[in-house]
This record gives structure tokens, C-alpha cells and sequence, in this order.
């Protein structure tokens, strides 16, 4: 029997899992298992780009590192970043294979690099601008085949691809794999307070649903939910709408959401039933979850002795690599 595909995939520690999140990337993640072998990681140092809070950065981490578990991520298949260093000395070495001018084109970085403060003088990481490579490091270390991506992340995939590739010409051998997206039906979730954009915690708490919030917020926010600005052209369903029926779908809601649909082509639809049907749907999602993270919280030692079991389990793939790549690179091993 031929061995599984292998995916890689990471996470910024950043607070709440919002139902943008979930639907966006999670669920995937949780659906990959049951086909692949899949590695999934907190990647911490990337949360250190801009201005953060040490205390806040360990607490989110292992806040993440839970829920994720919560929503069904097996344990095995978790790492946080900062406990396999070699995923820095990689770093290191790809910026040597990496061009200046190629960084400063990053479309993450001219973003939040032009985003002024309102007080006080402009910082700029040299970690915001070196953070592709990190990025390819993390990728590449563990020689992965598939790498799950939206739209927006190509670019750094592009990148981890032409770093691997100037590696394997500049060193002569074909080391580094290619990774290839992985491209999968899931859903883009707007902000249900503004659906011209998309569910996000740096809008503000109106602008995302929390997964593990309380039930009463969540029904208030469906409940008033933006449905029509009266932007829409006429017989064009409007991006709320669109949006709430996007959620009922991603909750797997399949008989209610072509019911409901029915009930809008034909001019019957109340949008305080759909309203309260996604409702429903999101609270009995939210509800499962958080009765599975209650669980974990009541056993939280061991749950943090599996992850760093689990980080010590992958990290000896990413040791393996990088001793070939001292040995192609000229480098020294700890024994030589």
C-alpha cells in the first residue's frame, strides 16, 4: 500500500476562533485527516511581527492549541513552532538564498508596513519583512506535498516554491520537494455586521462570531445580521443574504439552506426565519465544541504533556532535514 500524501499547514496565535476561521480553514484541516497525513502548527514566532504582549502571546498559543483540539484536530498531528528551533536555523539559511528586492515585494508587507500609527513614531520589524522565509522554512522543513491555501496566501507559497528551487540548482540536487495547493471547496465568510468584508477580529468585536462565545451573542449577531443596503441589483440576491446562506451551507445544514433557498426564488422568504435557522445551526456547532473544549480544560496537564510530545515527535522530522542540509550547505553538525 503506497504511503499517504503528507500536508502541512500553520496558524498565528491570535486570539479567538472566529466562525470565519473555522469555515475558512479548520474544518478543512479537520476533513484532511481522514485522507492524508497531515502536520498542523501554532507558529508563534510569526506572532511576533508586530507589537505584542509576551503574556498574551503564551496564553493565545495554548488558547489556540485547545481549540483547535475542541474542533476535532488530533493531537498528534500539532506542533508550536518555538519548540523545534530548527525551524529559525533553516531561516537563517534560505535568507541566503533569498532576494532583498523579492521581500519588499510581498504584498503582506507593504501592507502592514504602510499602516502608520496614529501616535508616535513607525516601527518596522525586520521579522515583518523576513517573514516569507520563515514561512518557506516551515513549509519546506518537513518536505510536505500539499499545502492548503486561499487566494491570498499564494504568494508566500510562490515563494517557499522559488526559494526550494534556487536551493536544489545552487546545491545540485533535487532536496527540497516542490509543495503544490491544495485547493478545497470552502466557503469565504463575511462580516455579518458589513458583508463588503470578511469576518475578521482586527474590525472589531461586532465584525466576527466567536466559535466558543456565548450562546446569546451568537443568536444577537445572526438576529442582526445586515441583510439588504440596497445596494443589490434587482434580482440579485444582496452579499448579506448571500452571506447568511453561506453560513447555513458551511454548517452542513443541507436540507433547511435548499428549503430556505426555495422559499427565496419563489418571494416567500422571511428573513427572521432565515435568520433564526442559522442561528440555530451556529449555536448547535458552538455547543458541541465547547463541550469538548470543557473536557480538555478539566484535563489541560496532560493535554499540554501531548502537545509537547507531539512537537518532540515532529521535530525529529525537521532535525532529519536540516542535518542533510548542513551536510549539503557546508555546515558543521553537532557531532562531526
Amino acid at each position: 500500500m503506497s504511503k499517504r500524501k503528507q500536508i502541512l499547514s500553520c496558524i498565528q496565535p491570535t486570539g479567538d476562533m472566529h466562525f470565519g476561521n473555522y469555515f475558512g480553514a479548520v474544518k478543512n484541516w479537520v476533513d484532511l485527516q481522514a485522507e492524508y497525513d497531515c502536520i498542523y502548527g501554532v507558529v508563534d514566532y510569526h506572532a511576533m511581527t508586530m507589537p505584542y504582549q509576551p503574556k498574551k502571546l503564551r496564553a493565545n498559543t495554548w488558547e489556540l492549541l485547545i481549540n483547535l483540539m475542541a474542533v476535532g484536530i488530533k493531537p498528534e498531528y500539532l506542533f508550536v513552532q518555538s519548540l523545534i528551533p530548527e525551524h529559525t536555523e533553516l531561516c537563517w539559511i534560505f535568507n541566503c538564498f533569498c532576494s532583498y528586492g523579492q521581500l519588499t515585494r510581498m504584498t503582506q508587507f507593504k501592507d502592514k508596513s504602510s499602516q502608520t500609527p496614529k501616535d508616535g513614531e513607525q516601527f518596522i520589524s525586520a521579522g515583518l519583512l523576513d517573514y516569507p522565509v520563515l514561512h518557506a522554512a516551515d513549509i519546506l522543513i518537513y518536505r510536505a506535498d500539499y499545502v492548503p491555501v486561499g487566494k491570498d496566501q499564494e504568494q508566500h507559497l510562490e515563494m517557499s516554491r522559488n526559494i526550494a528551487q534556487r536551493f536544489n540548482f545552487q546545491m545540485g540536487k533535487e532536496f527540497f520537494k516542490l509543495p503544490e495547493s491544495l485547493y478545497t471547496e470552502t466557503p469565504k465568510i463575511m462580516s455579518t455586521a458589513d458583508p463588503s468584508r470578511k469576518m475578521s477580529k482586527s474590525a472589531g468585536e461586532k465584525h466576527y462570531i466567536n466559535v466558543f462565545g456565548d450562546e446569546a451573542r451568537i443568536r444577537k449577531q445572526i438576529k442582526s445580521a445586515v441583510t439588504d443596503t440596497g445596494e443589490s441589483k434587482e434580482g440579485e440576491m444582496s452579499a448579506g443574504v448571500t452571506n447568511l446562506f453561506e453560513l447555513l451551507k458551511a454548517c452542513g445544514e443541507t436540507e433547511a439552506h435548499q428549503s430556505l433557498m426555495e422559499d427565496y426564488h419563489s418571494g416567500n422568504l422571511k428573513y427572521s426565519d432565515l435568520k433564526g435557522v442559522v442561528g440555530e445551526a451556529l449555536v448547535g456547532l458552538s455547543n458541541g465544541f465547547k463541550e469538548h473544549k470543557k473536557a480538555l480544560l478539566a484535563d489541560k496537564k496532560n493535554v499540554k504533556s501531548q502537545i509537547k510530545a507531539s512537537s518532540a515527535e515532529i521535530r525529529k522530522i525537521a532535525q532529519a532535514t536540516m542535518k542533510e542540509v548542513k551536510e549539503l550547505t557546508g555546515l558543521f553538525n553537532v557531532k562531526f
